[in-house]
């Protein structure tokens, strides 16, 4: 009998003390567009407690603080209570940790209890300089929790699994982790048991959700705590919970569901579970969107999941996920990629279906090194990926295997402390003026710092060039006609030289003087006041820079000098007319505000055919054929900056929506945006 099930067993056996208790709980979750999550983790310790406690009405649970407010506020709303529980992700651990000392101040006496991710395995020093924590809780939370709750007052804590604290003597404390929930079916869940009926009904909330349809992963990638926190077994919640649970956010119109499950498509029942939220869509139009993380071993089930999910209009792009294509690195952190002609071939159909799809790297990777980076990159725009590369930079999870200071030394990693911030979010997330830190890595044995500043420079650079569809174009032409690699065209921008190519020369200055900043603590991405006030990627910026300033036409000459000169040292004269066209009509093609006419250009190419066909993985003659185009600049019209700045370059981030629509591409433009 596990630890668990054998505890259920003695609760009516148990004399359990009637006075009641009330219980506070925080889990700060980050707003996005004005909407909330409903607080899941805390929401299943309150299931969960009142299911199985004999004396249910022993314990008040007051409504949870569930989103960034000014500690003042967190504390008045919590403050009556004995007891309070606190839910620490990275995004939230300053602020929590802040909460918990200005309460601790006007309540000496509460109880504060802390588990999630935040809360370090390893906690003895997280204690000692958190003195107001009372106890850490390690894995899963709610079977400690309720065990917490039951012998309080008392704090006799030597027989509960899964917890450290620091004792009455001031020594660390601290007990085995807890056997996992095998069975999953004696835990209920807080959407169907009514714990959140009270918050839907008193709060004017617009609410998204987290979902679970399972618990587990088979992977052990050192930069992840997923797997370190729920072990290599997943276990299923069954299939009747899931579906009334994707009833009840039908009921209550919930738009946005994030899915937690760490591979979603790695079991066979995911794809009934697809269908049965496109159902939902189709016949109550709630959920709208179901976002989930794909398996990494991708298989035909992973294909047919994601496409359900895509034709009923279910998620945004499918994620490829690879972190690194180097063999070294990948070994390094115990990662499981899918095979190179796997990716291949599901980047081919999901182009050929019309699906978006995006791909993750993370810089500086034990074992990376620019040459494998900058390779890896250039491999996977050649294999098909045009809509998006994510470049993630490095960020150390306390739980994860990667967090160990061993594990750092043996790699040579340099850490920075560095403010979170969400992209495209505003300067400030609170009242309270409160940052919330990461530790990004900036360096290792393999990736210097030098050559970290370059690998950063060289990311921007694609994303600017490629991805922002800035110049693509012409790039997938220049490569897909003769051969040269993406990676040999992009470094051509990273080297350009002050005196031919001044513009260039200064995005590239900006790109590594933006690196060395983020080396030394900085922000990871650039401010601007004066553009909707709010944090851009570096090469959205650039974007931003070059079209208000009135820079487009000096920059796209400097381009098209630059390829020239590149294809007259790669012995590819003859390809300079076609590469020449393609600046050209790609400059015609970028969505820019105040243009309100259609153009009407024409070239010595089939300019638009020939991309068309290359981003279908079909075959392409790069043959002279003269051809008309109408680009279609009516259809979308902004009228201000401002309005550009968020509809084009903020909202066309993910499906790459940067170019107008043509004759030649309108089909393939509707199915790809």
């Amino acid at each position: 009998m596990s630890v668990l099930s054998g505890s259920l067993n003695k609760y009516s056996q148990m004399n359990i003390q009637t006075s009641e208790i009330t219980v506070g709980l925080i889990q700060i979750n980050n707003s996005f567009s004005g909407a909330n999550y409903l607080p899941y983790s805390v929401g299943l310790l309150q299931a969960y407690i009142e299911k199985y406690f004999r004396h249910k009405k022993r314990f008040h649970f007051l409504q949870p603080v569930f989103k960034r407010t000014s500690v003042e506020k967190a504390i008045s709303q919590i403050l009556p209570a004995q007891v309070v529980g606190f839910s620490l992700y990275v995004w939230n651990e300053q602020i929590s940790l802040e909460i918990i000392r200005q309460l601790k101040k006007r309540n000496p006496n509460v109880y504060i209890i802390c588990g999630g991710p935040q809360v370090p395995d390893r906690a003895e020093s997280f204690l000692r300089g958190n003195p107001e924590i009372d106890i850490a809780v390690h894995g899963e939370g709610e079977y400690i929790f309720s065990e917490l709750l039951k012998i309080f007052p008392s704090r006799r804590t030597n027989q509960i699994p899964g917890i450290s604290k620091i004792d009455e003597s001031g020594a660390f404390c601290t007990t085995p982790k807890a056997e996992r929930t095998k069975d999953l079916s004696i835990l209920p869940s807080p959407y169907l048991s009514g714990v959140f009926n009270e918050l839907l009904a008193t709060s004017n909330e617009e609410w998204l959700v987290l979902w679970e349809t399972n618990r587990g992963c088979p992977f052990q990638c050192t930069f992840c705590d997923w797997g370190s926190a729920v072990a290599d077994r997943v276990f299923q919640f069954d299939m009747d919970r899931i579906n009334k649970e994707l009833d009840w956010f039908s009921k209550n119109k919930i738009e946005f569901i994030f899915n937690c499950d760490a591979n979603f498509g790695i079991l066979p029942r995911d794809v009934e579970i697809a269908r049965r939220a496109a159902k939902n869509k189709n016949q109550f139009g709630y959920p709208k969107v179901l976002s989930t993380q794909n398996t990494k071993n991708a298989t035909e089930r992973n294909y047919l999941t994601q496409k359900i999910l895509s034709d009923n209009g279910l998620n945004k792009g499918v994620a490829l996920s690879m972190q690194s294509l180097s063999v070294s690195s990948l070994l390094n952190i115990k990662r499981q990629n899918i095979s190179l002609q796997t990716y291949e071939e599901l980047q081919r159909r999901f182009n050929l279906d019309n699906i978006a799809t995006y791909s993750d790297l993370i810089l500086c990777l034990p074992g990376e090194t620019y040459e494998s980076f900058a390779d890896g990159v250039s491999t996977l725009i050649k294999n098909g990926q045009h809509n998006r590369i994510q470049f993630n930079n490095l960020s150390v999870l306390p739980n994860s295997e990667m967090g160990d200071p061993k594990y750092q030394s043996q790699y040579g990693m340099e850490l920075t402390d560095s403010k979170i911030l969400n992209i495209h979010g505003s300067l400030n997330c609170s009242d309270n003026n409160i940052d919330e830190i990461q530790k990004l890595v900036i360096a290792t044995r393999s990736m210097p710092r030098d050559q970290w500043r370059k690998t950063r420079t060289f990311s921007w650079m694609t994303a600017l060039l490629h991805f922002d569809k800035v110049l693509q174009i012409p790039l997938v032409l220049l490569a897909e006609s003769t051969g040269v690699s993406y990676r040999q065209i992009i470094e051509s921008f990273c080297e350009a030289n002050n005196s031919d190519f001044p513009l260039i020369a200064e995005i590239r200055d900006h790109f590594c003087s933006r690196a060395e900043i983020i080396q030394n603590g900085g922000p990871e991405y650039y401010y601007s006041k004066e553009w909707l006030g709010i944090w851009w990627p570096d090469d959205e910026y650039q974007l931003i820079r070059l079209s208000a300033e009135g820079k487009l036409g000096i920059f796209y000459e400097e381009s098209r000098e630059l390829l020239e000169t590149l294809l007259k040292k790669t012995q590819n004269h003859d390809s300079i007319p076609l590469v020449a066209e393609s600046v050209k009509i790609n400059y015609a093609l970028l969505k820019q505000p105040c243009l309100y006419d259609d153009l009407e250009t024409e070239s010595e190419y089939d300019i638009l055919g020939m991309y068309s066909q290359v981003l279908k993985d079909q075959p392409s003659s790069f043959k002279r054929i003269k051809s008309k185009y109408r680009i279609a600049r009516s259809t979308q019209t902004w009228k201000d900056w401002q309005t550009w700045c968020r509809e084009v370059v903020w909202y066309g981030n993910k499906k790459g929506d940067y170019l107008y629509g043509s004759s030649s591409l309108e089909k393939y433009y509707a199915g790809h945006y």
